[in-house]
């Protein structure tokens, strides 16, 4: 563990020297007030060790990571039955796209991005009322990471909902095909709230052990079977970062699942879970100093799933 904190120590240094940072993202105007300069780095190994350096303990908005807990739990539910609603290709388009839609009779092409993100929300509603849906997914949270002190920023998620409209109309457009079965106001009024999830980069690399660990929590029960962990991280590693997923893998060589809010989340199978956060994005809307923080660790600690 020595080599890895001066590993990560001298990442964030190297990288908080840095003057480009990206750009935040301000179409939501809550996540606009981060400062770019923000970096945070956590790397929680399947043997009980953490390793962070920087801002590694402040909580940021999850956004799109949300969607790989609520995959989890949509899995848990329906199996592979889900997949007739949702593909599992990636996208080749922004995350927010409503033209590949049109082309393929409203089947979203994969659970990560917003339109998919949507239809496997309107799964946890099939159980959850619209008020508790949150709660559960929450709880859920809470329970992979082991630490019941994650909450719902209201604020976020108040922000997200007054400029949602790219994502509302992409709920009635898949709801015209009977890929969700709710009122899209209900299963937005979800989505919202779980995309403002906050978390610190220690809460979240432990909430993906389980991921690291072939299913099982590190409390020793499965939280999914062996199979379907490494199926999950596939999609991970083929559609965690939208139009820029191959991008990434070619890089860093790990699943992981990228948010606007600059977090990103990365698996090392059988070895360990890395989470980055710094709320300056790169053109493909993907954290830009999280990804060159996770290049240079893998690069250093030889961790690749192509190793």
């Amino acid at each position: 563990m020595g080599d890895l904190k001066q590993w990560v120590d001298d990442i964030h240094r190297e990288l908080s020297a840095r003057s480009d940072k990206g750009r935040v993202a301000d179409y939501i105007p809550q996540l606009a007030k981060v400062p770019a300069g923000k970096l945070g780095i956590a790397v929680a190994t399947i043997d009980g060790e953490t390793v962070t350096a920087g801002d590694a303990d402040e909580s940021f908005s999850i956004q799109s990571i949300s969607k790989l807990f609520t995959l989890t739990l949509a899995l848990r539910r329906l199996g592979g039955k889900l997949w007739t609603r949702v593909d599992r290709e990636p996208s080749g388009n922004a995350f927010n796209s409503i033209v590949q839609l049109e082309h393929e009779q409203g089947r979203p092409r994969n659970p990560f991005v917003n339109a998919g993100a949507i239809a496997v929300t309107d799964v946890i509603l099939d159980e959850h009322s619209p008020k508790d849906a949150p709660e559960e997914i929450l709880r859920f949270v809470r329970y992979l990471a082991n630490d019941d002190d994650i909450h719902i920023d209201d604020a976020v998620a108040k922000s997200e909902a007054a400029h949602g409209d790219r994502n509302m109309a992409l709920a009635h457009f898949i709801k015209s095909y009977g890929v969700i079965h709710h009122e899209p106001t209900d299963v937005l009024g979800v989505y919202f709230q779980q995309c403002a999830i906050a978390m610190t980069c220690r809460q979240l690399a432990h909430s993906g052990l389980f991921l690291a660990r072939q299913g099982v929590h590190p409390r020793g029960k499965y939280v999914v079977s062996a199979d379907r962990a490494r199926r999950i991280n596939s999609l991970m590693l083929t559609c965690g970062h939208y139009d820029g997923a191959g991008d990434f893998a070619f890089r860093v060589g790990l699943p992981g699942k990228s948010g606007v809010g600059g977090g990103i989340l990365a698996i090392v199978p059988s070895k360990a879970v890395i989470a980055v956060w710094s709320p300056g994005l790169d053109t493909n809307g993907n954290s830009l100093l999280g990804t060159a923080a996770l290049e240079m660790l893998s690069k250093r600690t030889g961790w690749s799933v192509f190793s």
